[in-house]
């Protein structure tokens, strides 16, 4: 499907819509370059229209939802930018030099986006838990096992659970003052709304970290913490994308250690002790 095949298929089918799903399709047609770094709910929030109704609309193109709308929609664009005969001669120059951009605006949209309340909020939980569940799904997983890692210097009580069945047992066996600490870029995981209306159900607090603040699993965490970062639905789990993630936990974890200073003192100078000869 081209960019002009779907923009065309729009178009056709503009009067079968419904009126919903025609301010839907008013707002695809001027902005069709932005759509690919929006969530459902930012796109449904700007045309003022339910998540429901995009997805709606979605399929009324033939589509299932809306990722594979925004699929569609990227692969079309991209077909329409030949790389230039300069960028080509530049070669590993020109891609080291957009890596490191990336990363830097990665940076300092998550540092820009940082909530005091929130953080204040999420070391509050981390006290006064027994266990803190570190959980994604995919790449995200790959984060929240480097988040369980970091914090279990400050304290053992936090784990990373990589299997899906296995973050459900563990949640439905969690005391009422433990916490769900969850990654998500995207915000819109099948797996992650399964694992917060778990939460939910038992009375367990949740964390979420994630891209976009009104996303679906926004709506049903306690606590929600924004990074930076636009990423495209073809880059899925991107070096940028992560260094966002990992950024807003490393400040999470700074500000949890300065919290617990005499425990993270003592409990880091007793891992570096015991794994001082295992290095050359």
């Amino acid at each position: 499907m081209t960019h002009n095949n779907i923009i065309n298929k729009i178009r056709s089918r503009y009067y079968s819509l419904s009126p919903a799903e025609q301010k839907v399709a008013n707002y695809v047609l001027s902005n069709h370059e932005k759509i690919q770094f929006m969530s459902i709910s930012e796109l449904a929030e700007l045309v003022e229209v339910s998540d429901a109704t995009v997805t709606r609309f979605c399929r009324s193109l033939g589509l299932k939802g809306f990722n594979l709308f925004k699929i569609e929609l990227a692969t079309a664009i991209a077909e329409t930018r030949a790389p230039s005969i300069q960028e080509k001669a530049d070669g590993v120059l020109t891609s080291g030099e957009e890596s490191a951009a990336d990363s830097k605006k990665a940076i300092d949209e998550t540092i820009s986006l940082l909530d005091k309340d929130a953080i204040k909020q999420v070391i509050d939980l981390f006290g006064l838990a027994d266990r803190v569940l570190c959980a994604g799904s995919g790449g995200s997983m790959r984060i929240a096992n480097e988040c369980a890692h970091l914090f279990s210097i400050v304290e053992p009580k936090f784990l990373a659970v990589t299997d899906f069945h296995s973050q459900i047992s563990a949640i439905a066996t969690m005391k009422k003052n433990d916490v769900l600490l969850l990654i998500s870029y995207s915000g819109a995981t099948i797996n992650g709304m399964e694992l917060l209306e778990l939460t939910k159900k038992l009375g367990i607090k949740s964390i979420l970290i994630t891209r976009f603040k009104r996303s679906p699993l926004a709506k049903l965490a306690d606590v929600t913490l924004c990074c930076g970062s636009n990423e495209g639905p073809y880059q899925m789990g991107s070096i940028a994308a992560k260094i966002a993630l990992l950024t807003l936990g490393d400040v999470i974890f700074r500000e949890y250690r300065k919290e617990n200073a005499e425990t993270a003192e003592e409990n880091i100078k007793r891992v570096a002790s015991a794994l001082s000869d295992k290095h050359l």
